[in-house]
């Protein structure tokens, strides 16, 4: 299953900013078993329209599926609505997975090219782009000077760490407690 801390992410990976605080409870419904938009709605007392905005969003995003089903009666259909913890699980391993794969990159750029910056603040530049520029800064002519980058090396490793430490495995979460 999935924790808090994997929860928040989802919510933060498919949901719009403006739409987080509605979608907690809606989840929350949805992890507790099958359950239809319409019960979602009296459960969280939002109305119908933004409950299934957001499932459809999830759904979209491949953490929630539905089974509809028609009403003999009044001849309407239904929509079940079903959670896909491991979905999530895939989900947030793949979007830390892109993360890494970054920090790395940034990491070896960084530790493998020596840097210029104007003094003006202006730009920075690798070693090759300062040389080409003649040391001197194209929009205000000042001269460059080298930059130590050790505190932004430093600053990738530590976040990198966090990353690779940190990663979400499935035999290590837990269930959200509710």
């Amino acid at each position: 299953m999935i924790d808090d801390q994997m929860l928040q992410e989802l919510i933060h990976e498919i949901i719009t900013e403006e739409e987080e605080e509605e979608a907690v409870p809606v989840l929350e419904c949805l992890m507790k078993g099958k359950v239809t938009d319409e019960e979602i709605s009296e459960k969280t007392q939002l109305k119908l329209n933004i409950v299934r905005r957001i499932l459809y969003k999830l759904y979209d995003a491949g953490v929630a599926s539905y089974k509809r089903s028609k009403d003999p009666e009044t001849q309407w259909y239904t929509y079940t609505w079903k959670f896909e913890p491991e979905k999530v699980t895939e989900m947030i391993k793949r979007k830390h997975g892109e993360i890494v794969k970054k920090l790395r990159e940034a990491l070896d750029f960084e530790e493998n090219n020596m840097f210029f910056v104007c003094v003006n603040g202006h730009y920075r530049f690798t070693f090759d782009e300062a040389a080409e520029e003649n040391f001197t800064c194209p929009e205000c002519g000042s001269e460059m000077e080298f930059m130590d980058n050790s505190e932004i090396i430093q600053q990738l490793k530590d976040e990198l760490s966090l990353y690779e430490n940190n990663g979400f495995d499935t035999a290590h979460t837990h269930t959200l407690n509710s």
